[in-house]
């Protein structure tokens, strides 16, 4: 991934900054930290970067989007509109918030569908969480027209963006994150950019901002320099980033132009080669220039010539994701969420769910990503790897289709 790729001095710098001073804690001691406020300067540096009028660092990618269905008022039986291709996180806040999960189908772009969403609709809903998959847009124009007008049931539905693999990927100009109520990122270890454990929520509303930072600390108010006479006006709860994190975050978020212009390089000489190859296609996009090209996406035209394309790739040492099969990102093999398997009662519990999750089938969804093979663009390959890279993948494409007779 992007961010492991580039670990140096940057980072190293930021982290002894507060090691030397040794506040790991993101508020308040003042005079000991020596004027380094890291979670500070990593949310002013994605603010800027984006657009953003705020940026929030929380604790992970999972509980900022917690903080945003918690700061947008997403709770007790609301239905919230989600895809079946996603981490399963995001499927788990919406539970944890006390909220039901509704599933539609996705398309090409690998997001949610507007008419996906449109049938998905129930006189519950009250957002969509709209998951920018694989680090390009969904089709925000007509998901925007459906959340504007649903057509039945409630009059408008809040869009949240789940922008976890998406940081610095736009639509139109505009950064993602910022067509919704709120965006979130991710700054795990597999992403663009990575602080081993950490997240960032953006937005341009004053008051869900002001929200989501009481909430993600227990309701401090963060007002005056005493922490333990602070006013709380909401309970919350401890979702906070802490020092060092924020600290490899803000290094690493500085590198974010140099990735994208490379990533962005490679997906391009990538495209140019395998366009070559009859038969084959590639992800469906709504802004080509916006895509944070951190994956590049085979079409092939069958569930049979993926399957035997993915075999060869794996044989070749190049093997991509076959997210058809995939534990971690389809619904298909989500056992646990199937039985609601929970340490404890949840509202999903007692209300149930409207979709039997065990038969519900998602017909358009199998027919993308039973076709679908995905692998990663590096950051740090040289020219001559790129071409090894692709003489491989080129091959073992090649040999799976003339194999099944394409």
């Amino acid at each position: 991934m992007p961010g492991t790729e580039l670990f140096g001095d940057e980072e190293r710098k930021e982290v002894m900054d507060v090691l030397e001073t040794g506040v790991l804690f993101r508020y308040n001691h003042d005079a000991q930290r020596k004027g380094h406020w890291k979670a500070k300067d990593f949310e002013a540096e994605v603010a800027k970067f984006t657009g953003a009028k705020h940026a929030l660092a929380v604790s992970s990618g999972s509980t900022a989007v917690s903080t945003m269905l918690a700061a947008c008022g997403v709770g007790y039986g609301d239905h919230v509109i989600v895809p079946p291709f996603t981490f399963i996180a995001t499927i788990e806040s919406v539970l944890m918030a006390g909220a039901i999960p509704v599933f539609a189908e996705i398309d090409e772009t690998l997001c949610l569908s507007a008419e996906g969403i449109r049938k998905a609709i129930t006189p519950q809903t009250k957002a969509v969480l709209l998951v920018h998959m694989c680090g390009a847009a969904a089709d925000l124009d007509g998901i925007l027209a459906v959340c504007k007008d649903p057509g039945s049931g409630p009059g408008s539905i809040m869009l949240i963006e789940d922008t976890a693999q998406a940081l610095g990927a736009t639509y139109k100009g505009k950064h993602l994150g910022l067509y919704g109520k709120m965006g979130s990122f991710s700054f795990d270890f597999f992403k663009i950019n990575t602080c081993g454990e950490g997240g960032v929520v953006i937005t341009n509303d004053d008051q869900l901002y002001t929200t989501a930072e009481h909430f993600s600390d227990h309701g401090h108010s963060h007002e005056g320099d005493n922490r333990g006479m602070e006013p709380h006006y909401i309970l919350g709860t401890n979702y906070r980033i802490g020092e060092i994190n924020a600290a490899i975050g803000l290094a690493q978020a500085r590198k974010l132009p140099y990735i994208l212009s490379q990533q962005r390089k490679h997906k391009a000489i990538i495209q140019q080669r395998l366009s070559k190859i009859p038969g084959l296609t590639f992800r469906k996009q709504c802004d080509d220039a916006g895509d944070s090209a951190t994956f590049f996406h085979l079409f092939f035209p069958s569930e049979t010539v993926a399957r035997a394309a993915n075999k060869a790739m794996i044989e070749a040492g190049v093997g991509g994701a076959y997210w058809y099969d995939n534990m971690y990102h389809y619904i298909k093999q989500w056992n646990q969420l199937k039985d609601l398997k929970m340490p404890f009662r949840t509202v999903a519990h007692e209300l149930g769910l409207p979709q039997d999750l065990k038969t519900l089938k998602f017909p358009k969804s199998d027919a993308v990503l039973s076709r679908l093979i995905s692998f990663n663009i590096r950051v740090t390959w040289t020219e001559s790897e790129l071409n090894a890279y692709l003489d491989k993948v080129e091959g073992a494409v090649r040999k799976a289709m003339e194999g099944v007779g394409v």
